[in-house]
């Protein structure tokens, strides 16, 4: 009994330790990168694609590599593997994975946000005003802003007719009256002579955005 209170004393003292060793450098930092993610994801992200699909991976991603790099800035980690080490991160689980570009690009994100508040040797200010910058950037670019915000939508369509390069105005006016979307651009992805089918993918904009 006496040796298992020595030991749980120990414990608890070692974590004690461990927390004055993190200091609150530490816990500051943490709530900024977790502030600027809460932001970039569900005021920034959310209201354009509406996904709830990829937050758990967001928000954990981005705070584990906070966490590591923090750790491992402790032994003198530079920029560079630091950035080595994200990117493997990244990559390691989505290089298989049917993901699309902009939600790598925000994946990427959030990811980076984390190693530069950890990292970054500067002021809290100077901290949160890069993050802000990050976030504004995304708001203005991806919010049909600047520019109107395109989707895409794979079809499979009947009129194999109208799958030649002079009937494409045609072609992209049918798929405007039954979608009802903005559609601007079609690729053609494979055509079946078999079953009279295409399978298009319809680019268009996102009015509501």
């Amino acid at each position: 009994m006496l040796l298992q209170q020595v030991m749980n004393d120990t414990d608890v003292k070692s974590a004690f330790e461990f927390f004055d060793k993190l200091g609150i450098k530490f816990f500051v930092r943490m709530l900024i990168d977790v502030i600027s993610v809460t932001v970039l994801i569900r005021f920034v992200y959310y209201p354009i694609y509406k996904k709830k699909d990829f937050f758990f991976t967001f928000f954990l991603f981005n705070v584990v590599i906070f966490i590591l790099t923090y750790l491992l800035n402790k032994v003198d980690l530079s920029m560079g593997a630091a950035f080595g080490l994200f990117a493997v991160f990244s990559l390691l689980r989505y290089r298989t994975e049917n993901i699309s570009a902009k939600d790598m690009t925000y994946l990427f994100t959030v990811i980076a946000m984390g190693l530069i508040t950890s990292v970054n040797k500067g002021t809290y200010f100077e901290t949160c005003l890069i993050n802000t910058i990050i976030i504004l950037f995304a708001f203005f670019l991806d919010g049909n802003m600047l520019v109107k915000n395109e989707k895409s939508q794979i079809v499979y369509f009947e009129k194999i007719d109208l799958i030649q390069p002079q009937k494409e105005a045609e072609l992209i006016a049918d798929l405007k009256l039954r979608t009802g979307l903005d559609v601007h651009k079609v690729s053609i992805n494979a055509i079946d002579f078999l079953k009279d089918t295409a399978e298009l993918t319809v680019y268009y904009y996102d009015v509501k955005s």
